[in-house]
């Protein structure tokens, strides 16, 4: 499965007026990550970078986004997308506060198919984001069950 057919998938899975706050919160992961997919930011900086939400509101749309296998927590403060939702390749910092200007970027590169591989083979990642990594993945069709009239305050 490719990003468009993975955004097609969201835009119906989180269509129910109590879900899209989820997929806010999935749109501004995709913005915030780094090479690889990862997100390394804390609840209340995602909350603080959609206008101001609360770290509780930020963590209910978390989990239904790891619930589904869009995501994953690798550990706290880090998160990683499912390489369907828009993968970033290229170089992964390995150092933090690596001169990226000036050409001193140490590193290693990321590239798609290695990724998807390793993910598959890592016996720690959620059975649901390790779906979404196949190259023939199946997405459940239709809004998420279970939310027809459920708004999230």
């Amino acid at each position: 499965m490719d990003s468009l057919a993975f955004m097609r998938w969201a835009s119906q899975r989180y269509a129910d007026p109590g879900l899209r706050f989820v997929l806010n919160v999935l749109v501004a992961c995709i913005g915030l990550q780094e090479v690889g997919g990862v997100i390394e930011k804390t609840q209340q900086e995602i909350g603080k970078e959609l206008g101001g939400y609360s770290r509780s509101h930020i963590s209910w749309a978390l989990c239904v986004l790891v619930e589904d296998g869009a995501l994953r927590r690798v550990r706290r403060g880090v998160y990683q997308l499912a390489p369907s939702a828009a993968l970033r390749g290229g170089m992964r910092t390995l150092e933090r506060g690596t001169d990226r200007a000036a050409g001193k970027v140490k590193g290693e590169r990321v590239d798609q198919l290695d990724l998807l591989k390793q993910i598959l083979e890592d016996p720690d990642a959620p059975a649901a984001f390790k779906s979404m990594a196949q190259a023939d993945a199946q997405l459940p069709q239709g809004p998420r069950p279970g939310t027809k009239g459920k708004a999230k305050e």
